[in-house]
């Protein structure tokens, strides 16, 4: 299997999208992020399928018939409907998860043949999409103790502020995204709850690249274009069985 997350570099987006952008829905010229979805597919060695994410728990198992429309219609089955995780067992067909602050998450049983992605925002993380993810990767023959796990680049519990209030109720129901700013403020830490949900339900083998993307600016970051008045990409995680 091959996996991996974009970053801006190797687009031609302009700006503000500046780079390799492949979200649809956020101004961009659609048929140049098809373009970016495509040579991205072509790298991965399987054309990609992402859902459209609304910030749920939904997950979509895909199909071989799923695999052969992509193949066959091309760039128009560029996405499958509203999910937030997609999960599949079908060699050569490659699933992604777009971010821009959220946490992307990459899963794989190897030995099962089973891959999937989830896309762990706060609200998706609290209603459960992480969970729902790796069930339905279990359904598929996959076994929680032989998953890995990838938690990729997010908004970081040193620069993801919220009001205190936020803070109290995403930590009572998610232990481990309690945090605090660099400043001093009430904050949460998204990418450690990711884990430690992970952890609670058997994954054992976790990584966590603990990369910002607040921080460092060869990825998209919602929240800092929010503060410069303006829009911007977005980057993937992306992983298929070969």
């Amino acid at each position: 299997m091959r996996a991996a997350f974009t970053g801006r570099a190797g687009g031609v987006s302009p700006a503000p999208w500046s780079g390799l952008n492949l979200g649809l829905g956020v101004g961009d010229d659609a048929e140049r992020v098809l373009a970016h979805r495509d040579a991205v597919g072509r790298r991965l060695g399987a054309p990609l399928v992402f859902g459209t994410q609304v910030h749920g728990a939904q997950v979509r198992v895909l199909e071989e018939a799923d695999r052969v429309a992509r193949v066959e219609t091309g760039r128009g089955a560029a996405t499958c409907g509203e999910q937030d995780a997609l999960v599949t067992a079908r060699p050569g067909l490659g699933l992604g998860v777009l971010v821009a602050d959220c946490v992307p998450v990459l899963l794989a049983d190897p030995s099962a043949r089973v891959v999937g992605v989830a896309h762990a925002g706060r609200q998706g993380l609290l209603e459960g999409v992480v969970g729902a993810a790796l069930e339905a990767l279990v359904a598929q023959g996959a076994r929680a103790d032989q998953v890995r796990a990838v938690v990729g680049p997010a908004a970081c519990g040193r620069c993801y502020e919220v009001p205190e209030q936020m803070r109290a109720e995403v930590a009572a129901a998610r232990p481990g995204t309690s945090s605090t700013t660099r400043w001093g403020t009430p904050a949460l830490d998204l990418p450690a709850g990711v884990v430690a949900e992970l952890r609670a339900a058997g994954v054992r083998a976790v990584v966590e690249t603990g990369i910002c993307t607040l921080e460092d600016e060869r990825y998209y970051s919602h929240r800092l274009a929010t503060r410069h008045g303006t829009t911007t990409g977005r980057f993937a995680g992306v992983v298929a069985l070969e």
